[in-house]
C-alpha cells in the first residue's frame, strides 16, 4: 500500500476487510502523515489465515492508532495476531478501546483460542495474554489525544454492551466510524448517539441494505410465539446465539414471558455457554452504562440478569443426546452462525425430528450454516461429513441489534457528513443502499458524495480548504469585528495556525525573537545639512533628533537612521529586514552620489563651500511641506499636483465647492471635474470617490486616479501606508485573505489620534472558521506548542 505524503490534504480510505462483505471489519485512515486503523476482525465463514483482514498490504509499523468499536469476532479477533506476528511492535501504535469491551474481549479470545483447530490457530493463549497488556481502556465521551495531531472521542453505539463509534480528529479533520450500531434502545442498551459535532466523513455500516425490520413489540411478539408453538408440538428449540449481546436480550424476554406463563414453567431453558456464565459479572459491573429500565431494576436491588426460569446447561457426559432424547426445552447456544461448537452439535442432532425447530435471531453471513439453513435445504452436511436429512423447522426473526433501511438513513441525514462510505454489507445490498440514499439528497439538491469500496480499492477525499488562524494573547482582547485587521506572527504546528504579537512569542511557544542589527560607515566630503537635502528630495522628508550617544541623526522612512559620528564620517544603521536592507541599499546610493550630483553643484553655488555646516533656505523641490502648522498648505498643494495629474491626461479639470441637491438645494461638496465630450466625472475630494453616468469614463477615471495617488505621494508616504496595510487578516464572514496596502485619502484627519490597537479591533481568544465555528484559546497553557514552524506572512496560502 503507497504511502501518502505526509503534507498530503487528501484522505485514504482503504477497507483491509467489510469491503462489500460482512466479515474481518478493518478500515485504514491515513491523512497527513498519520494512520488510525479502526477495527482489526476475523470473516466467520473462513478460518485460519483466511479469516484475517488482507493484514500483508499495510506496514503495521507506520500505525498510529487502532481503535477497536466491540468485542464480537468479525471486529476484533484479528487484533493478537496484529499485535503479536507482524512488525506493529516496531512502531509506536496504541490500541484502544472501551472498559466494557476490553473486559469481555478477554473472555471472548480465550473461548476463541480454545474453539480453534491446532493447525489452524492464529495465536496461543500467551500471546494473547501478551496483546492484552497493549490494550488501552477509555470511557465514553473521553476526548483521547494520543499523538499530536490526532485525536478521538467514543460515543455510545448500541449494538453490544460496550460498543462504542469513534468520532476520529486527525490535524482538524473529523471522521466518524461507527463500526455495528444500533438507533433501537433495547431492553438494556442505550441507543445510538449523534455525537454533537458534524463530520467531514462518515464511514457507517450497510448491513442490511435497504431491508425494514419491524419493531420491537412485534417481533418479541412473533418470537415469543413461535417458542411456544414449537413446545406445545413436544419439540426443542435451539436459538443459535453469540455468547455475549443478543443472547443476554434474549435470555431478558424469555424469563419475562415464562413468568407470565405458568404452564411453561416446568420447561427448562438452557443457556448453553460457560463463556456467557463468566461475563455475565461484566454486565453486572458495567450497569452504569446500560439504559434506564436496567439501572433503576438495580437501584431497587432486583438484578435483572439473575433469571428465575433460566438455567446453565449441565455438563455432564452426553448431555447433548440426553437433553435431545429428553421432553421439550429450549436452548440458547453459541455461536449463532453454527459453523461449530455447541449450536453445530444440537442443530445436527435435532434435525432429523420434525417436532423440533431452530429459530434464526440475527443476522446471518453468507456462506455460513445460519444463511445455509434459513433456505431450508432438505439435508446438512454435518461436521464429519455425514448426511443428516432436515427435517426441524426453520423460522427467522431478526434481534440483530443493526440499524434498518430507515433507521440508518436518519441517523446519515442527521450527522449531515458530505461524504459517506458505506462498509459492512454485501455488495447487492450495499449497492441498493447507495442507490436509495443518493436518491435522497439529490431530490433535496443536496452535494452529498457516497462511496461503497471494495476490499483494497484505495478512495482518496480531498480536502484542500481554507486554513484558519486563532488570534491569542494581546490579539486576543476584544471581541472580533467585521472586516477587522489584524497583524502579527503567524506560527504554524501540526498544520493548525495561530497569530500572535511577536511580544506573546515567547509565552506562548516558548521561543523567542532576535534582531539583526547592521551598520555601514560612508566617508562623506560634504555638509551634512546638503545630505539632508538630498534625502529630503528623495524620501519626501526625514526624521531630524540625535541618537542615545548625542549624535546627529536623520532617520529615513521610518527604518534606516543616519548619523554623523565624525567629522567626515556618516553611519546608516539599521534593523535587517527585506524592506529596510533595500532602503538602506537606496540611502547609500544618495549619499555616495551626492558629490557628482549637478544638483549638489547648483545649491551649493550659493553658499561656501568650505564650511561644512552650511544651510540651505531653498527646500528641495520634491520634499515635503514640513510642519504641523502647514496642514492646509500640504493638503491645497496634494490637491493641485493631482489637478495636474488628471489635467495632463483630460485636458481642463474644473474645481466645484457645491452641487445641486435632489431638492434643487445647493450642497457644499467640493470635487474636480473632468469633461469629455457631452459627459463630465466627478472625483469627490472628501472622500475621492468618482461619480459619471458614463461607465466607460468612470472606470477611466479611477484608474487614472489611482495612479496620481501614488505618483504624487513620496515614498516615505507610501511606504507607511504599506506598513500599516500590509500582512493583515480580513475576518469578515467566511473570507479570509492576505490585504495589501491602503491609499491614503488626500485629506488628513486632524484632531488627536486614535490608538492603534482600537484600530486593530482584536479577537478574544477566538476566530471565525469557514463553517461558522469558533475555535478558543484563553491562556497560554491552551495555545502552548512544541516544534512550532514561523513563517512570513507571504508564504501563507492566499486562502487563509
Amino acid at each position: 500500500m503507497p504511502e501518502p505524503a505526509s503534507d498530503s490534504p487528501v484522505l485514504s480510505i482503504t477497507l483491509l476487510g467489510a469491503g462489500q462483505e460482512v466479515g474481518r471489519s478493518c478500515c485504514v485512515l491515513r491523512y497527513r502523515g498519520k494512520t488510525v486503523v479502526c477495527d482489526c476482525g476475523i470473516h466467520p465463514a473462513f478460518s485460519g489465515m483466511a479469516s484475517l483482514p488482507f493484514i500483508d498490504e499495510l506496514d503495521w509499523s507506520t500505525v498510529d492508532v487502532i481503535l477497536v468499536t466491540h468485542f464480537h469476532l468479525d471486529h476484533a479477533a484479528a487484533l493478537t495476531y496484529i499485535t503479536e506476528k507482524t512488525n506493529f511492535r516496531d512502531g509506536h501504535g496504541k490500541i484502544y478501546m472501551t472498559h466494557p469491551t476490553k473486559a469481555v474481549y478477554k473472555y471472548m479470545m480465550q473461548d476463541f483460542v480454545k474453539m480453534s483447530d491446532g493447525a489452524e490457530a492464529l495465536f496461543t493463549p500467551l500471546e494473547l495474554s501478551m496483546s492484552m497488556n497493549s490494550i488501552i481502556p477509555v470511557s465514553a465521551h473521553q476526548q483521547i489525544a494520543p499523538f499530536p495531531g490526532v485525536s478521538f472521542t467514543p460515543y455510545h453505539a448500541g449494538h453490544v454492551l460496550g460498543a462504542c463509534m469513534f468520532l476520529i480528529d486527525v490535524y482538524g479533520l473529523k471522521i466518524l466510524y461507527t463500526g455495528d450500531y444500533s438507533r433501537e434502545e433495547d431492553r438494556h442498551l442505550v441507543k445510538a448517539e449523534i455525537p454533537p459535532v458534524r463530520p467531514d466523513v462518515l464511514i457507517v455500516e450497510s448491513t442490511y441494505g435497504v431491508q425494514s425490520v419491524e419493531g420491537r413489540d412485534e417481533k418479541e411478539l412473533r418470537f415469543t410465539s413461535m417458542v411456544h408453538t414449537i413446545i406445545k408440538r413436544g419439540g426443542h428449540v435451539l436459538l443459535p446465539t453469540f455468547a455475549l449481546g443478543r443472547a443476554q436480550e434474549l435470555l431478558l424476554i424469555l424469563d419475562e414471558y415464562w413468568s407470565k406463563h405458568p404452564e411453561l414453567h416446568n420447561v427448562p431453558v438452557y443457556y448453553a455457554s460457560s463463556l456467557a456464565r463468566k461475563c455475565m459479572a461484566v454486565y453486572q459491573t458495567y450497569i452504569y452504562t446500560m439504559n434506564a429500565n436496567i439501572r433503576k431494576r438495580f437501584d431497587r436491588r432486583d438484578n435483572p440478569f439473575v433469571f428465575k426460569f433460566v438455567s446453565h446447561m449441565p455438563q455432564s457426559k452426553n448431555w447433548e443426546r440426553k437433553i435431545a432424547e429428553g421432553p421439550p426445552c429450549v436452548v440458547l447456544a453459541s455461536p449463532g452462525f453454527m459453523q461449530s461448537g455447541t449450536s453445530r452439535q444440537f442443530l445436527e442432532l435435532w434435525a432429523p425430528d420434525p417436532r423440533n425447530g431452530v429459530i434464526i435471531t440475527g443476522y446471518s453471513v453468507e456462506g455460513t450454516m445460519a444463511r445455509d439453513i434459513v433456505n431450508e435445504p432438505d439435508e446438512i452436511t454435518a461436521r464429519d461429513g455425514r448426511t443428516i436429512p432436515r427435517r426441524l423447522s426453520v423460522e427467522e426473526v431478526s434481534f440483530s441489534a443493526h440499524v434498518d433501511f430507515s433507521q440508518n438513513a436518519e441517523f446519515i441525514e442527521l450527522v449531515k457528513a458530505r461524504q459517506i462510505v458505506l462498509v459492512h454489507g454485501e455488495l447487492t445490498a450495499m449497492a441498493r443502499l447507495r442507490s436509495a440514499i443518493q436518491a435522497r439528497f439529490n431530490e433535496r439538491d443536496e452535494d452529498v458524495k457516497i462511496h461503497a469500496p471494495r476490499n483494497l480499492e484505495e478512495l482518496q477525499l480531498n480536502f484542500r480548504g481554507e486554513r484558519v488562524a486563532k488570534a491569542i494573547g494581546a490579539l486576543a482582547q476584544r471581541p472580533p469585528k467585521g472586516n477587522t485587521h489584524l497583524s502579527g506572527l503567524l506560527v504554524a504546528k501540526d498544520f493548525s495556525y495561530t497569530l500572535l504579537d511577536p511580544r506573546d512569542l515567547r509565552d506562548f511557544t516558548g521561543l523567542s525573537t532576535s534582531a539583526v542589527v547592521q551598520k555601514m560607515n560612508l566617508y562623506l566630503g560634504v555638509g551634512l545639512e546638503l545630505v539632508r537635502w538630498h534625502l529630503e528630495g528623495m524620501y519626501g522628508g526625514v526624521e531630524e533628533g540625535m541618537d542615545e550617544n548625542g549624535y546627529q541623526m536623520f532617520r529615513v522612512m521610518g527604518a534606516v537612521d543616519v548619523k554623523h559620528t565624525a567629522e567626515h564620517e556618516i553611519t546608516l544603521e539599521w534593523n535587517s529586514s527585506a524592506s529596510n536592507d533595500m532602503i538602506a541599499d537606496s540611502v547609500m546610493a544618495v549619499i555616495v552620489g551626492i558629490e557628482r550630483s549637478p544638483a549638489s553643484v547648483k545649491v551649493s553655488s550659493h553658499h561656501d563651500h568650505s564650511h561644512h555646516e552650511a544651510t540651505y533656505d531653498q527646500p528641495h523641490p520634491h520634499a515635503d511641506i514640513p510642519g504641523d502648522d502647514n496642514i492646509v498648505e500640504r493638503r491645497a498643494l496634494r490637491t493641485q499636483k493631482i489637478a495636474d495629474f488628471l489635467e495632463a491626461h483630460f485636458g481642463d479639470v474644473e474645481t466645484v465647492e457645491t452641487r445641486t441637491g435632489d431638492d434643487g438645494k445647493l450642497i457644499l461638496d467640493p470635487a474636480m471635474v473632468v469633461r469629455i465630450d457631452k459627459w463630465e466625472a466627478r472625483i469627490g475630494l472628501l472622500d475621492l470617490t468618482v461619480t459619471s453616468s458614463n461607465h466607460a469614463l468612470k472606470t477611466r477615471v479611477k484608474a487614472v486616479l489611482e495612479i496620481a495617488m501614488t505618483t504624487v505621494d513620496s515614498l516615505t508616504t507610501s511606504f507607511s501606508a504599506m506598513r500599516e496595510g500590509q500582512n493583515a487578516i480580513t475576518l469578515g464572514g467566511t473570507d479570509k485573505k492576505v490585504i495589501g496596502n491602503t491609499t491614503p485619502s488626500i485629506f488628513e484627519v486632524e484632531g488627536p489620534s486614535e490608538d492603534p490597537q482600537s484600530l486593530a479591533e482584536p479577537l478574544v481568544g477566538e476566530a471565525t472558521t469557514a463553517d461558522g465555528d469558533r475555535k478558543v484559546a484563553d491562556t497560554a497553557e491552551d495555545a502552548s506548542m512544541d516544534d512550532v514552524d514561523i513563517k512570513p506572512m507571504h508564504e501563507l496560502d492566499a486562502s487563509v
